[in-house]
């Protein structure tokens, strides 16, 4: 789907607030509330709007410790691969899971409590993983920036 300015724009203060109306979205684009409805829908129907969630402050909801794990398989088998990645996303401590070229094959992103939450985790879930060779893990000293936005 090619993404017209007006597309770029109605994405860019989606991305800033999803829960303005389309009467608000309208005034800001100079369009009928039926028009960015219609456009709306049609990025929705497209998949460029993929779903619409709500950023929480992970502190305020105790899961403040943020790990980077970069993980390496035993195997590289499309069956170890498969059963690795389907596992993985079963892990509710596991925000974000890359596949990732370099020494290691996948990256992951890890929310817990503190230390002793991470290496219950660890110990008790992902090491616990068949494919899993090894691991390397960094610990956040703080978050410099963190934007769910994508430039258009």
């Amino acid at each position: 789907m090619k993404l017209d300015a007006l597309d770029k724009q109605l994405l860019t203060l989606l991305q800033k607030d999803s829960k303005q109306t389309n009467k608000q979205l309208s005034q800001q684009l100079n369009l009928s509330v039926t028009a960015v409805f219609e456009r709306i829908k049609k990025l929705e129907r497209n998949g460029v709007i993929k779903q619409y969630v709500a950023l929480l402050d992970k502190k305020m909801v105790d899961l403040g410790f943020t790990v980077f794990c970069h993980i390496k398989l035993r195997k590289h088998e499309q069956e170890a691969i498969t059963r690795f990645e389907a596992e993985i996303k079963q892990l509710v401590e596991v925000l974000e899971c890359y596949h990732v070229s370099g020494d290691y094959d996948y990256l992951i992103k890890v929310a817990v409590t503190d230390m002793e939450h991470f290496r219950e985790f660890m110990v008790t879930k992902l090491t616990s993983l068949e494919e899993i060779g090894s691991t390397q893990s960094s610990f956040t000293i703080q978050e410099v920036k963190n934007n769910t936005a994508v430039s258009l």
